[in-house]
């Protein structure tokens, strides 16, 4: 899925307002949340003809790689990517064009998804508790009786038959005592997917996790630098084709969505991570797998004013769909992509989330400065 924000619920914060709406949609089961969320995120890319798709024509001009050697031995788990030159966005999304040169310096980047093994370190280590583990406070919902004020986050749940992809109500469901422990709800555990992302974690609860590790988020530029993998504008982060020697290169859905999972490459849901192949930077699950944070503000336009070097995105968020809630952005699209409903899990491909929200199929990987 790409390109909307997962809202669960609102934090007291000035900066996340709560709209007048939010408690009858606790008291309706947060069902109408789910359209917010989800909706805008799953309908296909389809080429834009707005003037600023035509501005740019990127001609023969080639990324420039970086050939700096690693600073120094890599920190555990994390791979050295060396920055350079690329050309970032995707002309075919509305809110990722015009594409346009970027410079990053080299970082350092988690290989892979942050696993369960590793949140739950962090989680004993710290006794953290995740936004999803939190009933909704009762200040941020009047009137909302305090039985519907129960902790929870959004399951992706598909319907046994064919439903019209417009009824996005059919596959999401608010489901009380979902999180990062119970990926399907109370009775679901993470005993035997130690090694799979860990998800239904918010922005907020991604950068705690980096502040203890003594990491940080990524930028957008260094995430897509990175799933590029030095690659010149090719659409997939692995090549021009979509099946390399007729084996899937990501976890994505296959079949029909929502109510047919085909599992050509072999998994339902989230896949352990490292079961598909690295990229040139020794990188995974960059495409497909977990949607993954990153540390921008999200706007649709925010690629109309490139910044060039090490750019960090806007000072402040703003998304057309949802005016005056803030988003964060997020990459990499989820298992549940697919060209049928979904195209965000290319390279160029944006989504976006408010910080406090979390669902199924979102995730983070950390990077490291190299000063």
């Amino acid at each position: 899925m790409a390109g909307s924000a997962e809202t669960t619920r609102k934090s007291s914060s000035p900066s996340r307002r709560a709209r007048p709406w939010q408690g009858w949609l606790i008291a309706a089961g947060i069902v109408l949340i789910v359209a917010a969320v989800f909706a805008p995120r799953f309908f296909p890319a389809t080429p834009d003809t707005s003037p600023a798709a035509a501005t740019l024509t990127p001609a023969s001009n080639s990324p420039a790689i970086n050939d700096a050697p690693a600073p120094g031995p890599a920190p555990e788990g994390m791979a050295w990517i060396p920055g350079g030159s690329y050309w970032m966005g995707d002309n075919t999304f509305p809110d990722a064009q015009p594409e346009h040169l970027v410079t990053v310096d080299g970082f350092w980047l988690d290989k892979h998804e942050v696993t369960n093994a590793e949140f739950a370190k962090f989680v004993d280590a710290t006794g953290y508790v995740t936004f999803a583990e939190k009933a909704p406070k009762a200040e941020d919902y009047p009137g909302v009786p305090a039985e519907k004020l129960v902790a929870g986050s959004i399951v992706f749940t598909p319907p046994t038959e064919a439903v019209p992809l417009g009824d996005h109500f059919q596959w999401w469901q608010y489901v009380p005592g979902a999180c990062w422990k119970h990926p399907e709800g109370p009775d679901s555990t993470i005993e035997g997917r130690e090694d799979h992302p860990a998800v239904h974690v918010a922005w907020v609860d991604a950068k705690a996790y980096a502040d203890w590790a003594g990491k940080r988020l990524p930028t957008e530029a260094e995430w897509e630098f990175a799933a590029r993998g030095g690659l010149d504008r090719q659409p997939f982060c692995w090549g021009g084709e979509l099946l390399m020697d007729g084996k899937w290169q990501a976890n994505i859905w296959q079949g029909n969505f929502p109510n047919e999972n085909a599992q050509q490459d072999g998994f339902v849901r989230t896949a352990p991570v490292g079961k598909y192949p690295a990229n040139r930077y020794g990188l995974v699950d960059m495409s497909g797998n977990v949607w993954e944070w990153c540390s921008d503000w999200y706007r649709p336009d925010t690629y109309l004013h490139p910044t060039g070097k090490n750019p960090v995105g806007p000072e402040d968020s703003f998304d057309p769909q949802e005016p005056g809630l803030p988003k964060r952005v997020q990459r990499g699209g989820s298992f549940l992509c697919s060209d049928m409903y979904c195209v965000r899990y290319l390279p160029g491909g944006r989504g976006k989330g408010e910080p406090t929200s979390a669902a199924s199929h979102i995730g983070f990987r950390c990077a490291k400065s190299t000063k």
